[in-house]
């Protein structure tokens, strides 16, 4: 495949692949995909490891991931797309697409239950949603909260439910903060993706296909998989301690999120989350952001995209994670980070996103780079991996 065929340079990826390597050894994930570009051309690429540990069957170019939260990055592309043809707005109320999610309420600080409520001071708008500022919740990853209870006995993830259904569970709860006040991971892009199909008439897997997939050439993005393509789909593990990434060991856990998961059709779209990809779509996908070539967005809406959409001092919390450290979040859940002490010195303003089974993509724009490296280990966000990975290889093109 061309969007695969590496182009020679000079620079040595050794350490890279070594890494990937060490971390297949040591039992901390099962195998890796990787890719590296300097500008549109894809200057290292490889993989390492099992696509099936168990089977022993070695992780090809070819084969296929849960992208789990990259899903955003399509949705959120859809979006922009809808406001480029004049659609909708960024700063347009939700409500004026999606009527019960107006008059919205707020849970009360420290309220100890769904009732103790106030009026929200402002609607949901386009602009919240697309950069997680909308003051709804996950009720995934901060188990014991009144939100995370909420959630799940309203059934809001629930894989049986239409995005449409979801919007009716989501009416009934409170929202967690006043819209455009903090940062909280959340459902946005779930109600984003119900955005589409309202907007656009057509179903959310429907205006992918016409509108983001065919543009690009991605050929093996999708929310279900071909009976003839479940061969394709590797195998999924949660490490031996959610809470220490670094430990070793590997449990088989095929049947997350939920049995039959891709591998049949389901009601739940999930805009957020509920898509699988291969290594060269997503790289078809990160290259419709880069600049000197071929884009689905207008430069100007893929600046705003990349640009802090958080005003100064709002609070950012990850739920389960505490603070998340950085500058602030563009839309379509792109992260804008200052340098930490773990990562490239030259990555100031570079942009980057993760799922939560390691599928992980960045852009430094002033170093002239992206990368995107995958696998399918049940974890954190931002594993050691792939902190790893990225200064790796700033290393060996001398940045």
């Amino acid at each position: 495949m061309d969007r695969l065929a590496v182009t020679p340079t000079l620079y040595d990826f050794g350490a890279v692949r070594a890494a990937m390597q060490r971390y297949v050894d040591q039992e901390i994930l099962p195998g890796v995909s990787y890719a590296v570009l300097q500008g549109r051309d894809v200057i290292a690429a490889g993989c390492v490891g099992w696509a099936d540990k168990e089977r022993e069957a070695p992780l090809r170019m070819d084969h296929v991931f849960r992208v789990f939260s990259n899903t955003k990055l399509v949705t959120s592309t859809a979006v922009l797309l809808l406001m480029e043809a004049g659609r909708v707005g960024l700063d347009n109320p939700i409500e004026r697409y999606i009527p019960q999610l107006g008059k919205r309420r707020v849970l009360r600080p420290a309220a100890a239950s769904l009732d103790d409520t106030e009026p929200a001071r402002g609607s949901i708008t386009i602009r919240h949603l697309l950069s997680h500022s909308s003051g709804l919740s996950y009720g995934l990853l901060d188990p014991g909260t009144l939100m995370f209870k909420a959630y799940t006995d309203h059934q809001v993830m629930h894989p049986g439910k239409t995005l449409a259904q979801m919007m009716d569970a989501l009416a009934e709860l409170p929202l967690s903060f006043h819209p455009g006040t903090s940062w909280e991971y959340s459902v946005a892009t779930d109600v984003l993706g119900r955005l589409v199909e309202v907007v656009s008439g057509q179903r959310l897997d429907a205006f992918f296909q016409e509108r983001v997939y065919e543009p690009l050439g991605m050929v093996d993005t999708t929310f279900t998989l071909p009976p003839e393509q479940h061969a394709r789909l590797v195998a999924y593990y949660a490490g031996a301690d959610i809470k220490d990434p670094m430990k070793p060991g590997l449990k088989r856990a095929d049947q997350a999120p939920y049995p039959g998961a891709y591998l049949q059709p389901f009601a739940k779209l999930s805009g957020g989350g509920g898509l699988v990809s291969s290594l060269g779509d997503m790289i078809a996908l990160v290259k419709s952001l880069l600049p000197d070539g071929p884009t689905l967005l207008k430069p100007g809406t893929i600046a705003q995209l990349m640009t802090n959409q958080l005003p100064p001092g709002v609070h950012i919390r990850f739920p389960g994670a505490g603070e998340v450290h950085g500058k602030g979040f563009g839309l379509a859940g792109a992260v804008t980070l200052e340098p930490s002490p773990i990562d490239p010195p030259r990555s100031t303003g570079e942009l980057q996103w993760g799922g939560i089974a390691g599928t992980h993509w960045w852009i430094a724009p002033k170093a002239n780079l992206a990368g995107l490296v995958m696998t399918q280990r049940q974890m954190a966000f931002w594993h050691p991996f792939s902190f790893e990975f990225k200064l790796l290889a700033h290393r060996a093109v001398g940045m």
